[in-house]
């Protein structure tokens, strides 16, 4: 492939280590919700989840146009974005999928609010925007 086709598909490729270098990767936990739930005598829910997996996440804050995407969700609280590697959905509403949790290494859970770019299948990563729980 010739490299300037290649830093035009996949311009993560290249970036991605340079920022890195005062951004590091760190090893986060992810939990997905099984979509199942425990109910409590009062009612309450508790969502079900599969096994912790390991996964490599750079936070960063969020840019003009990620904040475009989210503004109709009505968040509040500490918003980031996560650079994942792997391939991660986000909330879909139709599929009754969502809850999707990242711990991180200071022990803070942040909250999987939109995928922002999904390139899972294709270059292997995906950006999320989180809100910290």
């Amino acid at each position: 492939m010739d490299v300037l086709l290649f830093v035009l598909l996949f311009p993560r490729a290249i970036a991605g280590p340079i920022v890195a270098i005062v951004n590091p990767w760190v090893l986060a936990q992810y939990r997905q919700p099984t979509g199942t739930y425990t109910t409590a005598a009062d009612g309450t829910r508790t969502p079900i989840y599969l096994p912790d997996v390991d996964l490599l996440v750079q936070r960063q804050a969020l840019s003009p146009s990620d904040l475009r995407q989210i503004e109709g969700l009505n968040l509040g609280g500490e918003k980031a974005a996560l650079y994942v590697q792997g391939d991660i959905k986000g909330t879909v509403r139709g599929e009754q999928r969502g809850g999707d949790l990242f711990v991180m290494p200071d022990g803070t859970t942040w909250l999987v609010v939109q995928a922002l770019e999904n390139w899972g299948t294709t270059a292997g990563w995906t950006k999320v925007a989180v809100v910290k729980q």
